[in-house]
């Protein structure tokens, strides 16, 4: 395999549903504080900007775990697990790709420039939170959130009380679907010592995985009670709920694969929601 082909897999640029599950949220963002009607440069900005912050958190997860994946079965072949990219080849490309991204967020407003900073950190640093929270999938939804708040200063110079609402029930919207995620793995990660929530929640994993479902619908349909939006937009949520309940049958018999195939269908949940927004401002 060539470097290029390594260094496309290392940014998990053959695996979108990351890059989708990023995106997702900062849509919601960039419409509500639009109304509807989002700057196109902005929507080229943050589409942009998604796929390269979510590549270069790539990069770092893997640099930060390369010493973890080669003994989890889903992760041994990753390239720096396999040691096919050195570590100083993983640095430069996630500098590359976080300079670049930074260059697109110069072409927003001070307040969104200043944000930037906060979101590089947390895109950075959510790899090694693994070590000692014990529920790092929090931290990773602010994170995959913090796009959020971003799209508001980018489109409006502010950030209201209703983009942090936003935020609270994307990350619980992670929390969801990472324990998911992390059902899959929970015999490696016990093995070699990483804490993930599907270890924290232990036999409660699946009353938790649709308990933070539940909050994020209610924070939404809070939110859309506030805007005053309309049966479009509860469809949304209405079509998300009935995803999320097919979610409750894939991930109870808590099967390596099921877990794992619910995980990948949350891209629908977040495009559910999405489109009832779009729908509704329309």
């Amino acid at each position: 395999m060539s470097k290029l082909a390594l260094y496309m897999k290392l940014m998990r640029l053959d695996k979108p549903i990351g890059s989708l599950l990023l995106l997702w949220p900062t849509l919601w963002g960039l419409w509500v504080a639009s109304s509807g009607h989002p700057r196109p440069e902005l929507l080229i900005v943050f589409f942009l900007g998604t796929i390269l912050m979510r590549s270069a958190g790539c990069v770092v997860n893997d640099y930060a775990d390369m010493d973890y994946d080669p003994h989890v079965e889903r992760t041994r072949n990753r390239p720096l697990a396999s040691r096919r990219v050195t570590k100083k080849e993983a640095l430069l490309l996630a500098a590359i790709l976080s300079i670049a991204a930074f260059c697109l967020v110069l072409l927003t407003n001070r307040l969104t420039i200043m944000l930037s900073f906060v979101a590089l950190f947390l895109a950075a640093s959510y790899p090694f939170t693994k070590r000692f929270f014990a529920i790092p999938q929090a931290y990773l939804g602010i994170a995959f959130g913090f796009g959020i708040p971003m799209a508001f200063a980018a489109q409006t110079g502010t950030i209201p009380g209703i983009a942090w609402q936003i935020l609270i029930a994307n990350i619980f919207w992670t929390v969801a679907y990472d324990t998911e995620y992390a059902m899959v793995d929970r015999e490696d990660d016990i093995k070699i010592g990483i804490r993930t929530s599907a270890l924290t929640f232990g036999r409660y994993d699946v009353l938790a995985v649709m308990l933070c479902y539940a909050i994020m619908i209610a924070l939404l349909a809070s939110v859309g009670t506030e805007l005053g939006r309309g049966l479009y937009y509860y469809s949304g949520l209405a079509a998300a709920v009935i995803i999320m309940l097919y979610h409750y049958f894939l991930i109870r018999g808590r099967e390596r694969n099921s877990c794992f195939k619910a995980f990948l269908h949350n891209n629908w949940v977040g495009g559910a929601v999405f489109l009832g927004i779009l729908l509704d401002y329309l």
